[in-house]
């Protein structure tokens, strides 16, 4: 039995302003409007028995992640359960996690696909042969990775110096795993033609796993079994105690298992791959932005006079470039990036700075996904702040109060069920309400279509801590 296991997080550092901690890279949307985990549970589905696919996800992105699969025509939410990390950490906790719930609870006999939820992979058929072989040298006790072979001297990837051939699989023993290189070394490496980038993807038998952990890296699968049974809920979604989680350590499936295992193979990759790494990745892909006569690639409404090799995107505002080249102009509507395409890597270091001082840019965007839907701030000022909700069918917000600021929602599009006090009411297009500071009050949607309100907060303090929640269908009382 095949289980392709989705590992979905990420810090949202190298792809900013588009990808942030709070919604990273996996919910990107490509050109043709797909976000990279959607593509990513599409290959999963091809391959996985009975509809099965694992989730591995941070708790906070669980409703992101269940919206998005909720849109695919194939998908049974039934048949994909969901283990939820309450803090971030590596994939050797992930996997072995993943691996132990699979063997109690779904198949002991189980074969597991790990698959990271940020990759980009075009030949989706060729991708499935190779797994398909992968799978196959699983079967015979191997732990296999997908080695990609190199285009160029990258030095941003880990390498593996490919063995010799494994025979009737089209797969490799792995002689070596070698770290980022530098430049020259990197050339080496793709002029000899026997190494392969690491792709992060891996495909091992799920006791076969934990067998060479128990060797490799005791300390952490020790960890990992307490962990695991500690877990508060043993039905999806699975959400695990944070102090046994945090008991962990944080180290990565390479470094605890890989790298020190005897029966190791790589399967040579037949399909195109990019982990998008940084946004000049972004700006090479072939993903139907086709570039002008200056080599110009865009996206949205811009406007380009007399500049080369850059790559534009905006969102809802006009972007305008004159005599520039080699740029990276990203518009968010809330933070503009200028970057040089050769320096895109040093993105996350605006992420750094953006966290050191605490600035929410480095974690929200302008709208904010929630459990029960979203919100955009419209205007954030002194004296007031403006959002739009959207609140999504059979929806309910928490039961609140406010210590520091008063509301005033009015409806625009739908009809909203509202408590604000002790009463409880319908309120229907263009009508209004108002909440006193320190009042009782709760937004809901009893309908079958999205709510959308104006909310007008007014005091002197309007951050998210300021909610008091005393019921919520989340479990988020006593969280921001």
């Amino acid at each position: 039995m095949l289980i392709p296991v989705i590992l979905s997080g990420g810090a949202g550092t190298r792809l900013w302003p588009v990808s942030r901690s709070a919604y990273p890279k996996p919910f990107m949307r490509m050109a043709d409007g797909e976000s990279l985990l959607y593509k990513t549970l599409d290959r999963a589905l091809r391959l996985a028995d009975a509809g099965r696919v694992l989730t591995v996800t941070a708790r906070d992105y669980y409703f992101l992640t269940r919206d998005a699969y909720a849109k695919h025509p194939d998908v049974h939410l039934d048949r994909l359960p969901f283990l939820l990390e309450p803090a971030g950490r590596n994939t050797a906790p992930a996997i072995l996690l993943a691996a132990l719930y699979t063997i109690e609870y779904i198949s002991k006999n189980a074969t597991l696909l790990v698959l990271p939820a940020d990759h980009l992979i075009g030949d989706v058929d060729a991708f499935a042969a190779d797994a398909q072989r992968a799978q196959v040298l699983a079967q015979d006790g191997h732990l296999v990775t997908f080695g990609i072979p190199p285009t160029s001297a990258e030095t941003g990837f880990g390498y593996i110096r490919m063995g010799a051939p494994i025979a009737q699989s089209g797969g490799r023993e792995i002689a070596d795993f070698v770290e980022k290189p530098d430049h020259a070394t990197a050339e080496a490496y793709l002029t000899s033609g026997e190494y392969a980038w690491n792709s992060g993807m891996f495909c091992f038998r799920a006791d076969a796993l934990l067998a060479v952990a128990q060797s490799t890296c005791p300390d952490v699968l020790a960890a990992a079994r307490a962990c695991h049974a500690g877990a508060i809920s043993a039905e999806s979604p699975v959400e695990y105690a944070r102090e046994t989680f945090l008991a962990m350590p944080d180290i990565s499936i390479d470094y605890a298992v890989m790298e020190r295992a005897k029966n190791c193979a790589v399967v040579p990759a037949s399909f195109d791959w990019s982990d998008i790494g940084s946004w000049k990745a972004v700006s090479e892909l072939e993903t139907g932005d086709e570039p002008d006569a200056a080599g110009n690639r865009v996206r949205g409404s811009t406007v380009v006079v007399e500049s080369e090799n850059c790559f534009i995107q905006g969102e809802q505002r006009l972007v305008a470039v004159v005599g520039v080249k080699d740029l990276v102009v990203i518009d968010t509507g809330d933070a503009v990036l200028i970057a040089h395409r050769e320096r895109a890597q040093q993105v996350k270091q605006v992420v750094e700075q953006l966290r050191e001082s605490g600035h929410a840019a480095a974690r929200f965007h302008q709208t904010v996904h929630r459990p029960w839907g979203s919100f955009t701030v419209l205007e954030d000022g002194a004296d007031c702040k403006v959002k739009r909700l959207t609140v999504k069918p059979g929806q309910v917000l928490s039961l609140q109060l406010h210590h520091r600021r008063s509301e005033h929602w009015t409806v625009v599009h739908g009809t909203a069920k509202v408590r604000v006090g002790d009463r409880e009411f319908l309120l229907q297009r263009n009508e209004s309400t108002f909440i006193p500071m320190q009042t009782l009050h709760r937004l809901e949607n009893p309908g079958a279509e999205d709510i959308h309100l104006i909310e007008v907060q007014c005091g002197d303090y309007f951050g998210e801590d300021d909610i008091v929640r005393l019921e919520d269908r989340y479990g988020r009382v006593g969280k921001t």
